[in-house]
């Protein structure tokens, strides 16, 4: 019984100077230091927020992003409704990531969905299929198909 209060004790002063160096003031050269998962999750880095992201997605990445600047900003009810009345290949598949971050936020961390606003929405270039289509006189060209991973933030608001 005794060792188990020693490892909170230690956790709890571990946490305490975790947090001290996250939230001190830096300047540009002097970054703030990076976190393992272990150390975000005592710490409580992310709490406060739903993120979903999918990978290998088959869009080209600026196609995303056009949808993706219609939503940055807005409310939850209010980004669904611009995606399902939006006539682009890549607004289904953001429908789904802002649903799967809802349910994350909602399930995961107890945020109130009313209250829920995309935070962040961004769209990176994934890995290119390259193919081949032949053409005249034997000749051939590349075709690229192109693939991004894309990710939603929702945070609630203040």
């Amino acid at each position: 019984m005794a060792k188990k209060v020693i490892v909170n004790e230690e956790e709890q002063s571990k946490k305490e100077q975790l947090l001290q160096q996250y939230n001190a003031v830096t300047r540009k050269s002097n970054k703030t230091p990076l976190l393992t998962k272990k150390e975000k999750k005592l710490v409580g880095i992310g709490r406060d927020e739903g993120r979903a992201s999918t990978k290998y997605l088959r869009v080209s990445s600026s196609k995303a992003k056009l949808v993706l600047d219609l939503i940055r900003g807005k409310d939850l009810e209010q980004a669904y409704a611009i995606l399902k009345h939006t006539p682009n290949f890549a607004s289904e598949y953001i429908l789904k990531i802002m649903e799967s971050a809802e349910a994350n936020a909602v399930n995961n961390f107890e945020l109130d969905k009313e209250r829920l606003y995309v935070a962040e929405a961004f769209a990176n270039q994934g890995p290119t299929l390259k193919r081949i289509i032949a053409n005249a006189r034997g000749s051939a060209s590349k075709i690229r198909k192109r693939t991004s991973n894309i990710t939603v933030v929702l945070k609630e608001r203040a």
